[in-house]
């Protein structure tokens, strides 16, 4: 294991455990605003104590975002000093507003949450919820455009000069398609796992008979939110696959083990089994028409294959060859406009070139076989992306199921009636997680080799240190997070299991309890 699998795996496992804590964070600080919003407007206790109750949870697992998602950031200086060094003008700004803009504010207005209680209006209160939300929703949002640019880098150009990418057009990075798509899909995935979080606990207290004012309330809320949620992950995952069919090709056959180009339009291979080796998919049982459908939008645009993408991928190495021989000369004769000229020309196949280096330090020697290797490099893992997709979009199918059927029992309530529907919310528990760590691996896996898409390779971006340090930081990372799911594990279970009585410190809604609404209402009347 040499230093760019080692740094490849731990940013691996520590994006990977991160993000455990992400879409719960979007979700339930979402879902605390339309129940602090309820009590706001009904002035009923039990909606405050709802809040609350999440609240306390929210904050359990917000610290352990915070906690987790510090070190990632030093990561880029410590593990990825060369990416660092090309792309820091471009992606350190969006890191750098996600911190002043939304980080900021996030950490500063939860404190107001917890403790503002007693201290601010019912209306004040609110609005700080309603801002650590948004805030949450920014500091996604910023991350999300730097990841995004890693998948279609525009708004920038290389500059010879300094031999780093450089940003052109800021508004270019800002609004970029893939950003676009990837947060409203990422976020609505957010919204999921807050919502089957607070349907599967709130289950678990409604078949203990615990707390059922509190819960079946709550279901209601994660029901409706929860079915809307789901909804709109899968039509934002069809825009995320329709960008993706635009500039990330490769990505879409590997997802699909599609080999060779099919006529138009393209089938869906619903199952298979893919031989990255044999370059096929053996077993296959395709939908016709649906990728077609999916990717381009019509009936007569062709999605191409693998083959057909390496076979372009090896005019792209010998293009960029004719950019890095430029580019060395132009070093030596930095006045000379012609070889601007003609680095212009061809410095958008630059990185292909560099592929290269993975074979041999001295690319301009090149033989038709190292071009064919490196050509070859530019297909991802098949059968991963293949298997965890299909995984994803199964998950996906089960939510709206689920959530769907939430949702009727919700409204002809019937939400505890039926026990078999309380253990599958309850199992379904973990599924939101597994499907997006899935989402990730498909969408950063599937980038590989790049660690830029066709800009940079991933083994060119690693820092020159031994690769013992890294093993070393990946040991301690380890050991550090495992301590830290124990301790996430522990007090999440400790509290579910104290529940609403036990964290607020006083009965919530007990049989028989009068809201404050209504007893205001009949405080009015008898003093009339």
């Amino acid at each position: 294991m040499d230093i760019v699998i080692l740094s490849r795996l731990q940013f691996a496992i520590t994006a990977l455990y991160h993000f455990l804590f992400v879409p719960l964070t979007l979700g339930l600080a979402l879902i605390l605003v339309i129940m602090e919003t309820v009590y706001v407007m009904t002035g009923r206790t039990i909606w405050r104590d709802m809040t609350r109750f999440w609240g306390t949870l929210f904050g359990i697992n917000f610290a352990m975002g915070v906690a987790t998602g510090v070190t990632m950031e030093f990561q880029f200086g410590t593990n990825w000093a060369y990416y660092a060094h090309y792309v820091g003008d471009v992606f350190g700004a969006p890191l750098a507003i996600e911190g002043l803009m939304a980080f900021f504010l996030e950490a500063t207005l939860v404190g107001l949450f917890f403790f503002g209680w007693n201290r601010l209006s019912k209306v004040a209160h609110l609005a700080v919820t309603a801002l650590v939300a948004i805030g949450s929703q920014f500091s996604a949002l910023w991350i999300l455009i730097a990841n995004a640019w890693m998948q279609f880098p525009i708004g920038a150009k290389f500059n010879p000069d300094t031999m780093r990418m450089e940003v052109t057009d800021f508004q270019a990075i800002l609004f970029n398609p893939v950003a676009q798509a990837k947060f409203v899909h990422t976020v609505a995935a957010g919204y999921v796992t807050g919502s089957m979080f607070v349907l599967a606990i709130s289950a678990l207290y409604v078949m203990q008979k615990r707390f059922r004012p509190l819960a079946l309330r709550s279901m209601t809320v994660a029901a409706s939110f929860g079915l809307a949620a789901a909804l709109c992950v899968v039509v934002l995952g069809d825009e995320s696959g329709y960008t993706a069919s635009e500039n990330q090709k490769m990505k879409i056959a590997a997802i699909e083990s599609m080999w060779d180009t099919e006529p138009a339009p393209a089938s869906f291979t619903l199952i298979g089994i893919p031989d990255r080796e044999g370059r096929k998919t053996d077993y296959a049982v395709k939908i016709p028409w649906v990728l077609g459908l999916i990717t381009t939008r019509s009936v007569d645009k062709q999605v191409p294959g693998i083959n057909g993408l390496v076979k372009l991928a090896e005019e792209r190495v010998r293009n960029g060859l004719v950019a890095y021989d430029t580019l060395n000369r132009l070093r030596a004769d930095r006045n000379n406009a012609d070889l601007r000229r003609q680095l212009d020309a061809h410095v958008a196949d630059l990185g292909y070139a560099l592929l290269l280096k993975r074979y041999r330090p001295d690319i301009e020697n090149a033989t038709p076989d190292d071009i064919a290797r490196a050509a070859f490099s530019t297909v991802p893992d098949v059968p991963v992306l293949f298997w965890a997709f299909r995984l994803m979009v199964g998950c996906g199918i089960w939510f709206i199921l689920l959530f769907g059927t939430a949702f009727y029992f919700s409204a002809t309530r019937k939400l505890d009636r039926y026990k078999t529907f309380l253990w599958a919310a309850l199992l379904s528990l973990p599924l939101p997680w597994l499907a997006i760590e899935l989402g990730w691996i498909v969408a950063e896996y599937g980038r590989q080799p790049w660690a830029i898409e066709g800009v940079l390779p991933t083994f060119l971006g690693v820092s020159g240190t031994d690769a013992h340090n890294v093993l070393f930081s990946l040991l301690g990372f380890t050991v550090f997070y495992s301590g830290l799911a124990v301790a996430d594990a522990y007090l999440m279970v400790k509290y579910i299991r104290l529940g609403p009585d036990g964290t607020l410190g006083h009965s919530v809604a007990a049989p028989g309890a009068i809201d404050e609404a209504p007893a205001r209402v009949a405080r009015r009347g008898a003093m009339k």
